[in-house]
């Protein structure tokens, strides 16, 4: 997934080192388009409220690692993944 413009921007423009409650402060209102709905900042970081970023790449992390499973589009799809020892697969079909 990436960040909507906007959100991204917002990385760009605050001044860092910051904590998560004046990134929120800042940009909170932004919204995030999920694949399930959508999100502001302030919503996906409330369950990080004492952290504090040292870089952009830091709240960048946080933001995408706080993120719920809405922000899953299919939940257990994989078109890469061999499956597990111990699952049952799909069928192997050579094309």
């Amino acid at each position: 997934m990436r960040l909507v413009s906007d959100v991204d921007d917002s990385f760009a423009t605050h001044t860092f080192p910051s904590t998560t409650a004046e990134f929120v402060e800042e940009h909170g209102e932004l919204e995030l388009e999920l694949p399930n709905g959508a999100a502001t900042l302030e919503e996906v970081l409330e369950c990080l409220p004492n952290e504090e970023f040292e870089t952009e790449e830091d709240a960048r992390l946080s933001v995408y690692s706080a993120l719920g499973e809405e922000a899953i589009g299919r939940k257990g799809y994989s078109d890469r993944d061999a499956t597990a020892p111990g699952e049952k697969g799909h069928d192997i079909v050579s094309l």
